[in-house]
């Protein structure tokens, strides 16, 4: 047998163990990696899904949360695991922004990743302190403006959501204020109902219940449309800033070399899921709504992955952070 027919033996017999391997997934329990702590808006996202996704697959998905690095140790980790469908990994807007933010990733955020789905576009709220004398957003916006040498924005670290909607809104008011870095949503949180720091912009998922509870003022959403269960705040683009548009999407991903079967059992089961009418219920009291069906696909991910890499990375290089 010459070399180049034991190279395509070889390979045959890759693909068919490839093809026997998909056919018995999964055979044991699947890990769905976190990137955050548990409590913060993604962990519930995941968690939402975790359950109706692992009846679908019939074994169950556990979820693993690896904090850190603004994602990217997360990342990491699942870039190098096995692409045997065992390891899955949620994240959010913060896994396209690190492309530009980090500039010593050990990998490449599209490259190195199986894309299997968007699952939710969660909107963000610009929040204050009770105590803050502002009534509405655009008395706000007037107060940031004249005390922007005093004012403070806190968020959940580099690369956070808090922390890439705080830059947005800098960009759109023209004006820079002081920024309070913490490690995660919940520390950020409990200093912002203690008035430490005057304001944050997170997602809906984190704040709704806050701001329902009257613990926080609720001033601003930053998607177009307002969100239906906070219907009474209204949006930045109706407030005076123009096209202001940014909810935290969230997308699931496998090792680059997952093989393509096993993709699809798993985009078909995330798709089964964002159907779950608990799934739909729990979204709709955190304020977002699971994505439709065509875009909780591999290509539909895969594009917007791309499109919001090139979309970002011009906004920070503008600001001049970066995280290493």
């Amino acid at each position: 047998m010459s070399r180049t027919q034991s190279l395509l033996t070889g390979l045959l017999c890759l693909v068919l163990a490839g093809l026997a391997h998909a056919d018995t997934y999964p055979s044991k329990v699947i890990t769905l990696v976190v990137p955050f702590s548990a409590g913060g808006p993604t962990d519930t996202v995941a968690r939402l899904i975790a359950q109706p996704m692992g009846k679908t697959l019939g074994q169950t998905v556990i979820i693993e949360n690896i904090g850190g690095a603004g994602g990217t140790i997360a990342a990491a980790r699942v870039a190098r695991a096995a692409p045997d469908g065992y390891t899955i990994f949620l994240h959010h807007i913060g896994h396209a922004t690190s492309a530009t933010l980090y500039k010593k990733l050990p990998y490449d955020v599209v490259d190195d990743f199986e894309t299997l789905g968007l699952v939710t576009p969660v909107p963000m709220t610009i929040i204050a302190k009770q105590a803050m004398g502002a009534k509405d957003i655009k008395e706000f916006i007037n107060y940031i403006k004249v005390n922007k040498d005093n004012i403070t924005y806190g968020n959940a670290g580099i690369g956070a959501a808090s922390h890439l909607c705080g830059m947005l809104f800098m960009s759109a008011l023209e004006t820079d204020f002081t920024t309070v870095q913490y490690k995660g949503t919940g520390p950020a949180m409990t200093d912002l109902l203690g008035g430490v720091f005057d304001f944050m912009c997170d997602q809906t998922t984190n704040t709704t219940g806050q701001i329902k509870g009257g613990k926080v003022k609720g001033f601003a959403v930053t998607t177009k449309t307002r969100v239906p269960s906070l219907p009474d705040i209204p949006t930045l683009h109706e407030s005076g800033l123009k096209n202001f548009d940014v909810s935290v999407w969230h997308g699931l991903y496998a090792p680059k070399g997952t093989p393509r079967p096993i993709v699809d059992k798993l985009s078909a089961a995330l798709r089964v899921a964002l159907k779950d009418e608990n799934v739909k219920q729990r979204f709709a009291e955190l304020g977002t709504e699971p994505e439709p069906q065509a875009r909780a696909t591999p290509e539909a991910h895969r594009a917007h992955l791309k499109a919001e890499v090139a979309k970002w990375a011009p906004i920070i290089k503008k600001a001049g952070t970066y995280a290493d």
